[in-house]
């Protein structure tokens, strides 16, 4: 196989690319196509059958296929997911209050186990009768379980017991907390552990429809996922983990501006249909957030680049800002269907609805909002005022001032829609794009009604929000482009931050910001500058990127290939798996090494510190061989504190790690 070809596929809110690539050739071919939510294989075949056909490559020649996603991202940060059930071992109430358990909870239940072990992984005594009471109607409850204990990353044994027990009863996957995090803190390791299991549906259905499809064009090459560091994984230990994969799809872009840009310095900012990721190159590498990502508001455990995500994008959901006497527009962070796109596939009905709504003397507040049902089977647990509503929708979309009966059914809608069994659409960047004609994708007379029907909402002062369409079409892109700048500065200021150059601040809290990027006409005038380029990725990058930049007096690079960078980046990266085993010593001649199944004891320190060598390569090598890597390295890192005091050297604590890294295990050439 002397010019291997990979196929990487990205999957985002709004389009799936596919990009043929060799590493003597480059791009071979690229394409996009929507992301198909219903069926995740419809978007997936559309894309990949066309770089396939441009190439005209034999299908079964493709080495490898990588896949990276905004999907579970753009999940936790619009507060989608499956309903899940936490079971917490050895957690008192106060827990579950820390970390933001508490709300990412939202009302799931909770089941409290007396168990948990200590600091140094001795046992407590675990109690399960009050598990064993749910088991008989969990599986009608939830979709999915966390498990997570006291302590367990000491000592793992009373997760794996209640995992068993919950699979031996019901067919629902479980997550343990110490498969996720090496990490103390178990309030934010719960936390992980719960959004993983809400994820679990979701990943589920994008491998499977990744696999489907391979299967149907004969490709035999291993499936790959790109995780929220950058790193590859196995799609099977995706499945396992699907939290790994939050930024999944902004890790890819660092990694595909890299390798399109060339450059070692650099912000980068990939603007998509519902998020805009941001994030800072250094020395060629992305930095690493060291507390954990933070996405939708949570903090994780889950090792990722440090990179700033917001409901920021084409597709974010324009609406208007009522409080005060001044009105305003907001966007995002929720994603809706663009009115022109809604329109393509009943474009008669929706603009007819949007002609009628025009024609009213007076404006409605549901005016250029629509839903449609997705085709997604509803939970037992549905209440029933939610499955009536759900009954008045259908596939095509439907106006909301002919839908919705109450005012307390708006709230319903907006559930339905946060667990994926509704789509709502409406007015968004992208539609103003399409008034303004720098767009001309789909049906630009649904954009401009749209558009006419926003600006006639009234302020707090009853003045019109703008004279027509074409006005509002620009304030909107306007405040697109002012938030971005905001969010590129905040990134900055915030990598100045952790680098100790400075406090971090909200660049919108700042009155000289303010008026540098209002551009007011003043005697005193501000200038901002980067030190770095500004690598616009995206397929809009180009559209948006100019006015942000020179918002900024920033030099802005939009690479070739900008609009596939996430793809690029799934395929040209590596797998990297690291495994870290902890020696204490709780008292004299006692020596307790804890990161594997179970805790060991030894008497000496060599012998603990050699068995800990011993298990973090062992299980570093068996994590790197299930993530799909072929001929990888290990590396061992280790930190030993055992300072002198009176002469004497006193044993506290050992950390060893073990890294391994390699490129994936290639399909055998066929030929």
């Amino acid at each position: 196989m002397s010019d291997p070809v990979f196929l990487g596929i990205d999957t985002g809110g709004t389009y799936t690319d596919a990009v043929l690539f060799s590493e003597t050739r480059g791009v071979v071919a690229k394409a996009k196509a929507l992301t198909s939510h219903d069926d995740l294989a419809t978007g997936i075949a559309a894309a990949a059958d066309a770089v396939i056909a441009q190439s005209g490559i034999d299908a079964a020649s493709i080495a490898l296929v990588s896949l990276s996603t905004t999907l579970a991202t753009n999940a936790l940060v619009e507060g989608r997911g499956g309903r899940v059930a936490l079971v917490a071992i050895g957690f008192e109430p106060a827990d579950l209050e820390r970390a933001g358990l508490l709300e990412a909870l939202s009302g799931a239940p909770v089941y409290r186990l007396p168990g948990g072990h200590d600091v140094h992984g001795k046992p407590r005594s675990l109690d399960l009768s009050a598990l064993h009471s749910a088991l008989p109607t969990l599986a009608e409850e939830v979709e999915a379980i966390a498990v997570a204990g006291y302590f367990a990353v000491r000592n793992p044994e009373h997760e794996i017991a209640v995992r068993s027990l919950i699979r031996e009863a019901t067919n629902l996957p479980v997550t343990c907390s110490h498969e996720l995090s090496s990490k103390l803190g178990g309030p934010k390791r719960a936390l992980t552990t719960l959004l993983n299991a809400r994820l679990i549906g979701m990943i589920d259905r994008l491998i499977s429809a990744s696999t489907t499809f391979l299967a149907a064009r004969g490709i035999t090459a291993p499936l790959m996922v790109v995780r929220g560091d950058g790193a590859l994984i196995s799609a099977s230990e995706a499945r396992l983990r699907p939290i790994e994969t939050i930024l999944s799809g902004p890790a890819a872009s660092l990694v595909g501006a890299r390798h399109l840009t060339g450059l070692s310095r650099a912000i980068v900012a990939d603007i998509g249909g519902t998020t805009t990721d941001i994030a800072i190159l250094e020395d060629g590498r992305p930095r690493l957030d060291p507390e954990g990502a933070l996405v939708g508001g949570f903090r994780t455990m889950v090792e990722a680049v440090a990179m700033q995500t917001h409901g920021l994008g084409g597709d974010s959901d324009v609406a208007i800002l009522r409080d005060g006497i001044a009105a305003g527009i907001l966007l995002g962070p929720r994603r809706v269907v663009p009115l022109s796109l809604a329109a393509l596939g009943d474009g008669n009905d929706l603009v007819t609805s949007l002609k009628r709504q025009l024609a009213n003397d007076r404006p409605g507040r549901l005016d250029g909002r629509f839903a449609a049902r997705t085709a997604m089977t509803p939970p037992r647990h549905l209440p029933e005022r939610d499955r009536a509503l759900l009954s008045r929708l259908g596939g095509d979309f439907r106006a909301l001032d002919a839908v919705l009966v109450s005012a307390s059914e708006r709230s319903a809608l907006d559930r339905l829609a946060g667990q994926g069994l509704v789509r709502i659409s409406a007015f968004t960047p992208t539609d103003a794009m399409h008034v303004l004609g720098r767009l001309s994708l789909w049906n630009g007379e649904a954009a401009r009604i749209g558009a006419a029907l926003l600006a006639r909402q009234r302020d707090g002062r009853g003045e019109m929000l703008a004279v027509d369409e074409t006005q509002l079409a620009e304030r909107v892109i306007a405040t697109l482009t002012e938030i971005s700048a905001h969010k590129v500065l905040e990134a900055g200021l915030s990598e100045d931050a952790a680098r100790g150059s400075g406090p971090a601040f909200d660049p919108a809290r700042s009155e000289a910001v303010r008026r540098t990027l209002a551009r007011p006409l003043s005697i005193v005038g501000f200038r901002l500058s980067l030190d770095r380029p500004l690598v616009g990725l995206g397929a809009s990058a180009a559209t948006y990127y100019p006015g942000i930049g020179a918002l900024l007096g920033a030099e802005i690079t939009v690479p070739d290939h900008a609009d596939v960078a996430n793809a690029i980046g799934a395929v040209v990266g590596q797998i990297t798996e690291t495994a870290e085993v902890l020696v204490t010593a709780p008292e004299p001649s006692l020596f307790l090494v804890s990161g594997g199944a179970h805790v060991e004891r030894f008497d000496a320190e060599a012998p603990a510190l050699t068995h800990a060598r011993e298990t973090a390569s062992a299980i570093a090598r068996a994590k790197a061989g299930r993530a799909g890597a072929g001929d990888p390295s290990l590396t061992l890192d280790e930190y030993i504190s055992a300072p002198v005091i009176d002469g004497q050297r006193q044993f506290v604590e050992a950390r060893i790690r073990a890294i391994c890294s390699g490129r994936p295990r290639l399909a055998v050439d066929p030929t």
